[in-house]
């Protein structure tokens, strides 16, 4: 688990992820925690399916860098949202980071804290060597949440703006 100011970031097990899966609020109660309403977008559901859930069962692996971690926000003991690691970091020990905020606690600065949590667990890591993401062309908020945390935009495709961070 990582601690930050308002937050605990949790990394999810393979029974744990089945539990967030359900979507019946079974995950909250595992880890005594508020109930509430969220929803998991075809996105996530996709790659919770097919990427996700077999890299975490697959034990030959650091489940870390591919489980979802929840946040959860320490004063009101409710999970505010998630951001996972899409696999293992790559021979030049980049690792790219994926986030979202549940609707009722976006614009609270949730997930800036979030990640630069994640950034400092990152530089524990002894593979990784740079974080990576990729943004939506309109997604605003996103990019704030990268550059309050350091992030450079250092290139694009048709879709996506894509962002860096060193942190060795």
């Amino acid at each position: 688990m990582i601690e930050t100011e308002r937050l605990h970031l949790v990394p999810l097990t393979y029974d744990q992820l089945v539990l967030y899966i359900r979507v019946d609020n079974s995950l909250e109660r595992a880890f005594g925690l508020e109930e509430l309403t969220r929803t998991i977008s075809p996105d996530l559901e996709d790659a919770l399916e097919s990427t996700i859930l077999p890299n975490v069962a697959d034990t030959s692996k650091n489940y870390l860098y591919s489980t979802l971690w929840m946040l959860i926000l320490k004063t009101e003991n409710k999970m505010v949202g998630d951001l996972c690691f899409y696999g293992e970091p790559n021979p030049e020990g980049e690792i790219e980071i994926g986030y979202g905020t549940y609707d009722e606690f976006q614009n609270k600065g949730y997930m800036t804290e979030a990640v630069g949590g994640m950034i400092e667990w990152g530089k524990t890591q002894p593979n990784i060597q740079a974080i990576i993401a990729g943004t939506e062309k309109n997604n605003n908020a996103s990019f704030k949440v990268l550059e309050k945390n350091g992030f450079k935009k250092y290139g694009k495709n048709e879709t996506l703006f894509k962002w860096r961070i060193e942190i060795i």
